[in-house]
């Protein structure tokens, strides 16, 4: 690892990324329940307050309505149309790439993760049981330096580590593990965490540490990602109410001591009183269900910790040096979890609070209520304060930006674009690309704020797309149920048209156009994945007319604080080293000296077919084929192979080379296997 100096610390902020777990677009006060019609309304003054003070990004969407494919995108910066992790495949393995954790890390950050996690891999059985040597894709081995939390999927159910919960259906009747893991070594702690709500618990524990670490880490910069496991069901709720004041002095406090196998009891401040007991004053005596008053109180609690969180920033001094985004990881659910409840068949609804805001769509679906997500961004002085943002972005995005905020090249691998230039009001914006595929065999909800022909639609094969049309405004393209890549998308005019009512597709030339570029477009963005196979696998991947001829090289400065292969940005040379094709189709590339070379080139093909790509590299490398993910050699001396059904014309490609030595060799060819 090549970690950066301490003087270079002082031009890297500090980063909070507080996520949480099925908050809809409408249960932020600012977006929505403030301004709402409706008889049922909660609140959220304190990310009101944070909101006021900073950047509402209200159009940020998702990679996936649902939690593990969501996170697993956040974390690599990479669509989930390039994606390891897909579908509905929770508790599989972060793959062994590069993660916010890692690139911050190399960066000189100290990196951090508290709360639920769910991709940690390992053996059936030891998913939820197991210990973090039987995990391989566990915090720690995805570059965290601390982690404290849940690892596996089901445990972010429960909300008390150490306390059944006695309201519980069948399938949430036990107590999760809970570890915490250093460099001193792996801790279970669940046992030493009685009565302690995990909202409550991990807010102390982020309390602790920002304090800890600017008392013995003052000059490094921090990245502590914050992920809470509520407002998501089981609907249980805290002990008792918010301790007063904040910040340093006030709040949540870790009592827990200093030894992580020797906890101190209680570990918090608020691990006294009746577990699953305390409802917020606001809505006691509200005329609303039980559940309703439960899940209203698991909002406030989270808004009540953003603000201790950030008043703790304040009294550290820190709120100038740190950049905090607030989200979610999907759509609003409809779960509770009581006794006699499966899923599916729940006491609770987001129609209550409309949690979806004025879309349709909950947690699982692609109508923009399950996958635009309440997103906030304040960084004091930096973030400018009262500002409202609807240009489209996605997930993705934070691995390109978080890194441009330390000065960083992202990996080549992530598909994002920084987002500085929103964040900061200053810059011109790149686009980012909003890309959505997702598989569910259920159905839109039959709730009587959505659309008529819209409830109890089947779900199954799911796919978005945003675009721009030739009015150059920004149009969404889904798609339900899909059975082939010719299938047509609906296509919405979602900034004036919320409901998603008037379907455009086929009312116009040019929407009709830009029917095309949509189904040619998820084509070229996908990488065909075994372990979610989509209906549109085989469609051959239209050529490009904008594909350049012949191959340009160009040359970057080899980033002395990173390892891996990072996109090619900054001042560039032209290179004079051609690439030369010998009688077999053979492509070598032969570098001229250290550096970072990007290939820009196109394949010629005569007619459609499958073809094979093949890699050979002295040097670590990633290619493009279009903007899905072709090849991907993380070391030098490797080779590796992929296939891909190609229409005839020409495909371009975009080669990154992290070249160490001169005269390092890269070949590639592609051929019908």
């Amino acid at each position: 690892m090549v970690l950066l100096c301490p003087a270079a610390y002082s031009s890297q902020p500090n980063i909070l990324f507080v996520f949480t777990d099925d908050l809809g677009w409408g249960d932020l006060g600012v977006f929505y329940q403030n301004e709402s019609k409706n008889d049922k309304k909660h609140r959220t003054p304190h990310l009101d307050r944070l909101a006021g003070g900073g950047l509402q990004m209200r159009a940020h969407y998702c990679p996936a309505p649902v939690c593990a494919p969501s996170r697993s995108s956040l974390l690599t910066g990479v669509h989930q149309g390039n994606a390891v992790i897909r579908n509905n495949q929770f508790d599989k393995g972060l793959e062994d790439n590069h993660t916010l954790g890692s690139v911050l890390r190399e960066a000189g950050y100290r990196t951090c993760m508290i709360g639920k996690y769910g991709l940690q891999g390992g053996p059936k059985g030891k998913q939820q049981t197991g210990t973090p040597s039987d995990w391989p894709s566990y915090p720690t081995k995805r570059g965290f330096d601390e982690f404290f939390g849940y690892v596996s999927h089901y445990a972010g159910h429960l909300h008390y580590p150490n306390d059944p919960w006695k309201l519980a259906n069948k399938g949430h009747q036990g107590v999760p593990n809970l570890w915490h893991s250093d460099e001193s070594g792996d801790y279970e702690i669940s046992e030493s965490l009685s009565k302690c709500y995990t909202t409550d618990l991990f807010t102390a524990r982020a309390k602790h540490f920002l304090k800890t670490h600017v008392q013995s880490n003052g000059d490094q910069p921090f990245f502590l990602m914050l992920n809470y496991d509520t407002p998501h069901a089981a609907l249980q709720i805290p002990t008792i109410p918010y301790p007063s004041g904040g910040g340093v002095g006030g709040g949540l406090q870790w009592t827990g001591g200093t030894k992580p196998d020797a906890i101190s009891q209680p570990a918090i401040n608020t691990a006294t009183g009746e577990v699953d007991s305390f409802i917020h004053p606001d809505y006691a005596a509200e005329d609303w269900s039980d559940v309703e008053k439960r899940f209203a109180t698991m909002v406030r609690r989270i808004d009540n910790a953003v603000g201790d969180l950030n008043e703790t920033l304040e009294d550290l001094g820190l709120a100038e040096d740190t950049l905090v985004i607030f989200t979610s990881d999907n759509g609003p659910h409809h779960e509770a979890y009581f006794k006699g409840e499966s899923w599916g068949a729940s006491s609770y609804s987001p129609q209550a609070f409309q949690s979806y805001g004025p879309y349709d769509g909950t947690k699982r679906d692609c109508w923009e209520g399950g996958i635009r997500m309440p997103t906030l961004a304040w960084w004091k002085g930096t973030v400018a304060a009262n500002r409202i943002d609807s240009t489209p972005s996605q997930f993705h995005d934070w691995m390109a930006t978080l890194c441009d905020v330390a000065g960083v090249p992202a990996p080549a691998r992530c598909d994002g674009v920084s987002l500085l230039p929103t964040l900061t009001g200053e810059g011109e914006q790149a686009e980012s690309l909003v890309y959505i595929e997702y598989q569910n065999g259920s159905k839109t909800a039959d709730y009587k704020d959505f659309l008529a022909s819209r409830r109890d639609r089947p779900r199954k094969e799911m796919q978005v797309i945003r675009m721009d049309g030739s009015d150059g405004k920004s149009y969404k393209g889904v798609r339900y149920n899909i059975k082939s890549a010719d299938d047509d998308f609906e296509i919405y005019d979602v900034e004036s048209d919320v409901d998603e009512a008037s379907n455009l597709a086929g009312t116009s030339e040019a929407v009709k156009q830009l029917q095309s570029r949509m189904k040619a477009k998820v084509l070229q963005v996908h990488s065909p994945n075994e372990s979610a196979i989509r209906p549109y696998d085989k469609a051959a991947i239209p050529a490009s007319e904008q594909a350049p001829a012949g191959y340009q090289v160009h040359r970057f400065a080899l980033p002395g604080n990173v390892s891996y292969v990072p996109t090619a940005t900054g001042e560039s040379d032209p290179v004079s080293s051609d690439v030369i094709e010998d009688a077999q189709g053979k492509q070598t590339f032969t570098a001229p000296g250290p550096g970072i070379y990007e290939i820009r080139g196109a394949m010629a093909l005569d007619e459609v077919g499958t073809y094979a790509i093949h890699v050979e590299s002295e040097s670590a490398c990633f290619m493009r084929l279009h903007e899905s993910h072709a090849i991907d050699l993380q070391e030098s001396g490797q080779a590796t192979s992929a296939k891909r059904i190609l229409a005839a014309g020409k495909h371009p490609i975009v080669l990154t080379i992290r070249v160490e030595k001169q005269g390092a060799k890269t070949t590639w060819t592609i051929n019908h296997p």
